[in-house]
């Protein structure tokens, strides 16, 4: 054993890190980001739009949950790391079927721990999300010039489309619904609706809760075109969370969504990046945010009711208000800084938000979004 550091946080603007190291070994940049989630750091690592990041976690104790079969939010990590306070420990809960640093060493993710998180957040802040270089090697020896290079050298995230590096290589369909005590996940075996799905990193629990609202889900490459949905005569069509910048992965979705919008009865749900996307059809525009909202705690006002929501977020873009064209109402904004959480149509039904309803730190407080899409194609029969 040595008592040098196992792993080493290079920062581009030449700060630098020291911890241990657990998980996989070896190095990666990417942009940080941190999250203020106090449990659910498996979703977090599975989260699509958390590709091109490494994952700072506020919250100390991070591991001690272990991890299990079920929660995966896709079927490998999708960001590129992640750094906390303490080292996990040895985990203790009832559904633990693996510890944290040996699912992050089967799966090639790096963890680092022994970090002073709050200088970090901090930093990011005040800075900015960074470009880093983060670095796992058990014999501590460290290139500090070289990692300090790499981190300069990393692209960044804005003008990147990532969305076709996490999207589905081809279409599924998608039954499963949530999880609920006793049976864990059961079966949608009497949908009432057809709904197209497109993917542009989609989590597995937006799914379950399409499944569970009553529909039968098809789920679509980010690369769609609107003949590709169209062509499935859906009830309703959803755009899914993902990761990278909205104004790249719009070079072909925006297109695809403006075809679909000319057929004025279909229902249109939108989440996250499917938010900014069908911002970007409707005529608005996005920007990138000095450090993101990351969380399971951000409050959010439903500007037409007054209700308030605690939602879970992860974006580093958003929405610009001020674009948003006549006709586009803004129904959500967050309680943090005032920025755009949510849009609708003034006349149809189509209707997106920035935060994630099918995340539960609520823990029932945005369900209904759901429920309202539901709704919006049971309308359209109706009418029929």
């Amino acid at each position: 054993m040595t008592d040098r550091p196992t792993a080493c946080l290079a920062l581009a603007d030449g700060t630098v890190f020291y911890g241990r190291g657990f998980g996989a070994t070896g190095q990666t940049t990417a942009e940080l980001c941190f999250n203020t989630a106090m449990t659910g750091y498996q979703e977090i690592m599975t989260d699509p739009s958390y590709a091109g990041q490494v994952v700072t976690f506020t919250f100390p104790h991070i591991g001690n949950t272990g991890v299990n079969d079920e929660d995966d939010e896709t079927t490998d990590p999708v960001a590129s790391g992640m750094v906390v306070k303490w080292d996990p420990t040895e985990p203790s809960n009832w559904r633990t079927t693996d510890t944290l640093g040996a699912w992050l060493t089967k799966r090639g993710r790096i963890g680092m721990g022994g970090v002073d998180t709050r200088r970090l957040t901090r930093a990011i802040r005040q800075q900015g999300a960074p470009h880093v270089a983060l670095a796992h090697d058990p014999d501590g020896n460290f290139d500090v010039a070289a990692l300090v290079a790499a981190a300069r050298n990393f692209a960044g995230l804005v003008g990147l489309d990532l969305a076709k590096d996490v999207t589905c290589a081809q279409s599924y369909t998608w039954d499963e619904m949530r999880w609920a005590w006793p049976d864990g996940y059961s079966r949608q075996t009497a949908a009432r609706h057809k709904v197209v799905a497109v993917d542009y990193g989609a989590k597995r629990n937006i799914l379950r809760c399409l499944a569970s609202a009553g529909c039968d889900v098809t789920v679509l490459p980010a690369t769609a075109t609107a003949e590709d949905i169209l062509a499935l005569n859906p009830d309703g069509v959803f755009l899914s969370n993902g990761p990278g910048d909205p104004a790249a992965t719009g070079a072909y979705a925006v297109p695809a969504i403006k075809g679909v919008l000319e057929h004025e009865d279909i229902p249109v749900f939108g989440i996250c990046l499917g938010h900014q996307m069908l911002a970007l059809a409707l005529g608005a525009q996005t920007i990138k945010m000095n450090h993101g909202h990351h969380g399971a705690n951000h409050p959010v006002k439903d500007t037409e009711t007054g209700k308030v929501e605690i939602t879970s977020m992860n974006h580093g873009f958003t929405v610009d208000s001020q674009t948003l064209p006549e006709g586009v109402h803004e129904t959500h904004i967050s309680l943090f800084d005032g920025s755009n959480c949510g849009i609708r149509l003034a006349d149809r039904p189509v209707f997106s938000v920035q935060y994630h309803p099918e995340a539960s730190p609520g823990p029932m407080d945005s369900y209904y979004l759901f429920e309202r899409f539901a709704a919006a194609m049971d309308d359209r029969k109706a009418a029929s």
